[in-house]
């Protein structure tokens, strides 16, 4: 089982490189379904592995000039401080279990039907084609409204424990009308720094870190997201995130479907 884990590390790792997101959504199942680490930690499991990544990608990106520094700060930055809002103060008081009545509902169930319908909405932006840019050049937004999205974002990534490429790529390409090159190599910037926030807010958490999984897994991580900068010139984006969608739809699919009947079971 952690060999194929690790074969799902690098293909992670080729979604970042090559879409700019799919990696944390895709690794909290992972790390759950294939590893057994429990949902919470999951979570932050995914947050460190996903920062080292993302910043290790950002500095090549950086490098090359492809990040769109005021976005970066615009957008980043609101996204920032929720993320670690919500990690060290909001996630604290959710309760570990649930009552509806005679049902007794645990923590890690409803984190796990949470994130299944992320996926679902992620899969279904992808599927729809939303990443088409409209227009030419790029669009004027006001700060607020850019304030107000990174916000959300950083709420979702806190909650959930995904960086949010799945939210930042749409949003850069069809609505700010964005480069792609330039919204994936801001979208990583956002997800380093959104998930490096986030793993700040749990912090208490890292003792409890199993190094044997998680050192490999996030090279190996590395290793895929810059096979997947290499491929990105021979690939057709617009049918990448279609299969990507179609992935995450059927993982979210399961998940739902696991976490509900283990549930009832």
């Amino acid at each position: 089982m952690l060999f194929l884990g690790f074969i799902f590390a690098f293909f992670i790792g080729i979604t970042l490189g090559l879409a700019g997101s799919g990696g944390s959504i895709l690794t909290v199942p992972v790390l759950v379904y294939i590893y057994g680490v429990d949902p919470n930690l999951a979570t932050t499991y995914s947050l460190f592995a996903i920062a080292v990544s993302s910043f290790v990608g950002s500095i090549r990106n950086l490098i090359l000039k492809h990040v769109d520094l005021t976005k970066l700060f615009d957008f980043g930055f609101p996204s920032i401080v929720m993320v670690f809002v919500t990690r060290q103060f909001i996630l604290p008081l959710i309760p570990k279990e649930f009552y509806i009545g005679s049902w007794v509902i645990h923590q890690n169930v409803v984190l796990m039907v949470l994130f299944g319908f992320v996926m679902l909405f992620s899969a279904w932006r992808m599927i729809m084609g939303e990443v088409k840019a409209e227009g030419v050049g790029e669009r004027k937004v006001s700060r607020f409204m850019m304030v107000m999205q990174g916000t959300l974002l950083g709420l979702i990534t806190g909650v959930v424990g995904a960086g949010g490429g799945f939210l930042i790529i749409p949003a850069f390409v069809s609505y700010y009308r964005m480069p792609m090159i330039y919204a994936v190599s801001t979208s990583l910037a956002i997800i380093a720094l959104n998930s490096l926030f986030g793993l700040a807010g749990d912090i208490e958490k890292i003792p409890l870190f199993d190094w044997d999984i998680l050192t490999p897994y996030t090279l190996l991580l590395i290793a895929g997201m810059f096979l997947g900068f290499y491929l990105s010139r021979f690939i057709n984006n617009e049918e990448l995130k279609k299969g990507l969608g179609y992935l995450i739809l059927v993982i979210g699919i399961f998940v739902i479907i696991k976490e509900i009947l283990s549930f009832w079971g």
